[in-house]
């Protein structure tokens, strides 16, 4: 029962773009036709792509008196990209990291903090302003893993290089890149690197904000993000099977079938599509076609902490314990980051009679948590617990 629901019932996977992965190139024709507008209200005030890495005219000029003063002050002549990595530098206080909501670079350096998408655009924009050339990268990290209400969340990363501007009155003796990454413990060198370009990162950008309208179930603004995002990039898999989860929750489940198998078309391995395909094909008792994706899923699904989580859940509300704590300990085995994972084992141990091991996983928790609530929650926990 909970292996069936797990993969038919209602948690549709797609991938949100923290920052991230990339489609093979393949020229779609007439996009547009996968468009239904009759279905969604229109919104106004969606971002424009050329506004997306736009900079108010008082931040542009405090960035170059910035650099001016910078430049000018040093003992030792200071290239532009070298300065601009400095100046963003989120690790040394420049600006702060994030990881939450998806802004444009105005907004971005307006808060002076973001999520890593936003950073790279903040960067990149601040970049055009003084000289200095970009390279994006899609970086092949294992995929960090979220759950949000009905929604699991797939986070891969991107970063990018410095270079300096080459022009007909300069010559450098040395053009070295200088990579700037918001996430350093993941730019490890071992990582595989993919150049993108702008259009696949604006691509990334509108499929970030429209999960996240997604999750919050704006689905109107949802799908005009994803219009947008689609049209910087016809061929990017992660907007088609994310517009396509918006079909299925706004029970177009026909429109959303033409997109998956669109998406599998462009990406014929993409596990998040067919993912959801197959949960499609379920729900519709269409078993045969069903069994034959679920074979490939099975080999994907081990990879998955979130599968071993559930069925820990699931076992602890059943009150097997110790089944519960196999579970979960599997789960933080696949994703040691995600706070949850710990409450789940403090539960367990707690239910156990192991008050050491449920104190000690609840601090960890705690300690791993971002979401406020959740701290406040966690909080009271392990205080009851000492109280106890």
């Amino acid at each position: 029962m909970v292996k069936i629901r797990l993969v038919m019932g209602v948690i549709w996977l797609f991938v949100f773009q923290g920052c991230s992965a990339t489609s093979e190139p393949k020229q779609l024709g007439n996009i547009e036709q996968y468009f239904y507008d009759e279905h969604f209200e229109f919104i106004h005030d969606l971002p424009a792509a050329e506004n997306l890495l736009f900079l108010p005219d008082t931040a542009r000029k405090e960035i170059k008196n910035q650099f001016r003063r910078d430049t000018a002050l040093s003992s030792n002549r200071i290239l532009a990209h070298e300065w601009l990595a400095s100046y963003i530098d989120a690790e040394n206080g420049g600006f702060e990291y994030r990881d939450n909501t998806t802004r444009t670079a105005g907004e971005t350096y307006s808060d002076r903090a973001g999520n890593c998408m936003s950073l790279v655009l903040l960067t990149a924009a601040i970049a055009d302003e003084i000289g200095v050339d970009v390279e994006f990268q899609d970086i092949e990290v294992p995929p960090v893993w979220d759950k949000q209400g009905n929604f699991y969340l797939i986070n891969g990363h991107v970063n990018l290089k410095l270079l300096p501007r080459t022009t007909t009155d300069t010559v450098f003796v040395s053009r070295r890149a200088i990579q700037v990454d918001f996430l350093p413990e993941r730019a490890v060198r071992a990582y595989s690197k993919i150049k993108v370009d702008k259009q696949t990162v604006l691509a990334m950008y509108y499929n970030n904000v429209a999960a996240e309208s997604l999750v919050i179930g704006e689905y109107d603004r949802a799908y005009g993000l994803l219009k947008l995002g689609i049209a910087q990039k016809p061929d990017y898999v992660p907007a088609l099977n994310t517009l396509a989860v918006l079909y299925r929750y706004k029970g177009l489940d026909q429109q959303a079938e033409i997109l998956y198998k669109l998406a599998l078309d462009v990406s014929a391995n993409n596990m998040n599509a067919l993912y959801n395909y197959a949960i499609l094909l379920g729900s519709q008792g269409r078993l045969e076609e069903w069994a034959e994706i679920h074979k490939v899923l099975e080999l994907d699904r081990i990879g998955n902490p979130y599968y071993y989580y559930d069925m820990a859940q699931q076992a602890y509300f059943d009150r097997e314990y110790q089944d519960a704590l196999l579970w979960y300990k599997r789960a933080v085995d696949k994703a040691d980051y995600r706070h949850e994972f710990y409450f789940g084992l403090s539960r367990a141990y707690w239910a156990t009679g192991d008050e050491r091991r449920a104190k000690k996983n609840m601090q960890k928790a705690l300690s791993l948590t971002r979401d406020e609530n959740s701290k406040i929650r966690y909080q009271a926990k392990l205080h009851a617990m000492k109280s106890h």
